[in-house]
């Protein structure tokens, strides 16, 4: 009797991977829970989407789910013409663009050298580089030493503290160490090149990756961070829309009243308001991410796995 043969259940497409051609019970379930971890991301932006462009009447009688109801942009129109949060809003695409562009800068500096074995005292610089990762000095020597340093109620103090991380450079470095072989740049040498020249001509180009991903960090991470805004900075020209919308949220919970300036000829109730001011903040980041996906997967994957 012929023996019975295992079925091929996988076929190989033309780019080499492989499609599964029969549809399993877990398939099923794997979908269904990426389904519903997909919705509680997504499901909260389409509420706050459809509460800010809903009417206050509709919105204080719980009227608003997923569907906005009797649509109006006066919320929008009440932020534009108050002009406090675009402002904050230019300033904080300023003090981001700036922060990541230094954070890259140093992010690469430290691992690009780190990842090379021919560097002497490696382990040791890795070390120090590592430590800030474990241990801060906390809230009030910090305050202490930028007041010490005149960057209190300045741009400054929300860039120089943080455009470091060790974590950053951690991912880059191990990046670096897997993706970019030892022989390219030994015949860069022989070639006449310095290390700036590898560095600039072979390394980032080949990083586009890792430097897309990281870039992302660094620019979300300033763009939601608010604490510091909080803590350091006085003057209301030098707040960052985060902070701007915190202390809209505050008031509103304390108060029960959410109002702009004089100026804003438009004054929604609170909550519609605040749903439109969160979609204010959000929408730059969500426009950016498109650009930087196809970068960002492939970079977290490799720097995060490899190594």
């Amino acid at each position: 009797m012929a023996k019975n043969k295992a079925v091929n259940t996988e076929e190989v497409t033309p780019d080499g991977s492989r499609a599964i051609n029969k549809f399993r019970v877990s398939d099923a379930l794997i979908m269904i829970v990426l389904a519903l971890l997909c919705l509680t991301c997504v499901l909260p932006f389409i509420y706050l989407a459809a509460k800010s462009i809903s009417s206050n009447n509709a919105v204080l009688a719980k009227q608003v789910y997923l569907i906005p109801k009797d649509v109006t942009f006066d919320a929008y129109v009440s932020l534009f013409k108050d002009g406090s949060m675009v402002r904050a809003m230019g300033y904080s695409v300023l003090v981001t663009a700036i922060f990541t562009a230094l954070g890259m800068i140093a992010c690469t500096c430290a691992a690009y050298p780190l990842s090379k074995k021919r560097l002497k005292g490696k382990k040791a610089f890795t070390f120090l580089l590592m430590v800030p990762m474990y241990f801060t000095a906390g809230l009030i020597p910090s305050y202490l030493l930028f007041k010490d340093m005149k960057l209190l109620d300045t741009m400054w103090v929300l860039i120089w503290p943080l455009i470091y991380s060790p974590y950053n450079m951690l991912i880059m470095k191990t990046y670096l160490q897997s993706t970019i072989p030892d022989s390219l740049e030994e015949s860069a040498f022989l070639d006449g090149a310095s290390n700036i020249q590898i560095l600039w001509r072979i390394v980032l180009p080949l990083s586009k990756p890792i430097i897309a991903t990281l870039s992302l960090f660094y620019a979300v991470g300033r763009w939601n961070a608010y604490a510091d805004n909080q803590y350091y900075i006085r003057s209301d020209n030098l707040k960052m829309v985060q902070y701007k919308l915190y202390q809209m949220v505050a008031s509103a919970t304390e108060a029960q009243t959410t109002t702009l300036s004089e100026a804003a000829a438009v004054t929604s109730t609170p909550e519609v308001l605040q749903a439109a001011s969160i979609m204010f903040v959000t929408i730059p980041i969500i426009i950016i991410y498109p650009f930087l996906q196809k970068y960002f997967v492939k970079g977290a994957m490799v720097g995060a796995v490899k190594g």
